[in-house]
């Protein structure tokens, strides 16, 4: 239905429909000295939109705007003239953050250099290392969850423990053998995830499987579990630096961010007196 269509059938359906003289506007609808227009809702039906479902999208756009301007005048009858006042002050100053927000974020997208470099990095990195302190145990490891019936099994856990390159090009060979399987042993990740990924080691013993170079074989119902722990990374240990770049690439933009503001506010009241916009009397 094209918006013309409706616009029509919103008059035909709103029987009460009048003229606001004073503003030249067609009323819909009226909750004490309030009113809802026309136009407010002109966008409010999608084209193409069948009669009775557009007529169901304005009566309940009509009863959801109603009830809510019902109960704005009833809080305003009942608080005080400092109450009322007080709330006019918090959405004037709420109104304004927004207005100096979107001015401030607009300059800076624009102005804000991007590009952090590894040297960036690494250098904040070293002079900030006593901020990087971990709370949570970090691992690199590789996994095989074989399937019960799996024959192999003595072969694959040499392959899996010793992992040289011909071990590794035959394990990926046999992939689809296995039930699911990770051999990226160079990333760092939080040994909390390992444990959702491999709930079996929920069982063991933390301390006895943290450790570098530890080899665990574990079976239960649903096959036969190798894990092994490359490096580890324990509680109040140094984070390393490529585990936490993404957090140090964003520090470093925010920091940049924040030079930008104040120096835009600097600029903007320096341009201001120059420009005789700002003037202080004594």
């Amino acid at each position: 239905m094209r918006y013309s269509s409706i616009i029509i059938m919103l008059v035909t359906f709103m029987s009460c429909g009048k003229m606001d003289h004073a503003t030249n506007r067609e009323v819909v609808a009226r909750v004490n000295e309030t009113y809802l227009y026309k136009d407010d809702i002109k966008d409010l039906v999608p084209k193409e939109t069948l009669k009775e479902d557009s007529i169901n999208i304005i009566n309940n756009y009509i009863n959801i705007w109603a009830t809510r301007q019902l109960f704005i005048d009833q809080s305003k009858r009942n608080l005080t003239e400092s109450e009322l006042q007080e709330f006019d002050n918090l959405v004037e100053d709420y109104k304004s953050t927004l207005y100096i927000n979107a001015y401030k974020d607009a300059v800076i997208n624009k102005s804000i250099n991007m590009e952090v470099t590894d040297d960036d990095m690494t250098s904040y990195y070293s002079e900030n290392i006593e901020n990087f302190v971990l709370n949570e145990e970090l691992v690199k490891l590789r996994y095989l969850h074989l399937p019960p019936d799996y024959n192999n099994i003595v072969a694959t856990q040499t392959r899996f423990n010793r992992f040289n390159d011909e071990d590794r090009d035959e394990l990926l060979d046999k992939k689809l053998e296995f039930v699911t399987s990770s051999f990226n042993d160079s990333i760092w990740v939080q040994f909390d995830q390992v444990l959702n990924k491999i709930p079996i080691l929920k069982n063991q013993d933390r301390n006895k499987i943290l450790k570098n170079g530890k080899y665990v074989q574990l079976r239960d119902s649903l096959g036969v579990y190798m894990i092994k722990m490359k490096e580890v990374l324990t509680k109040k240990e140094t984070a390393p630096l490529e585990y936490i770049r993404p957090t140090i690439r964003q520090i470093i933009l925010n920091k940049r961010k924040r030079e930008l503001i104040k120096k835009l506010e600097k600029d903007i009241t320096k341009d201001a007196i120059k420009n005789k916009q700002f003037e202080i009397y004594n």
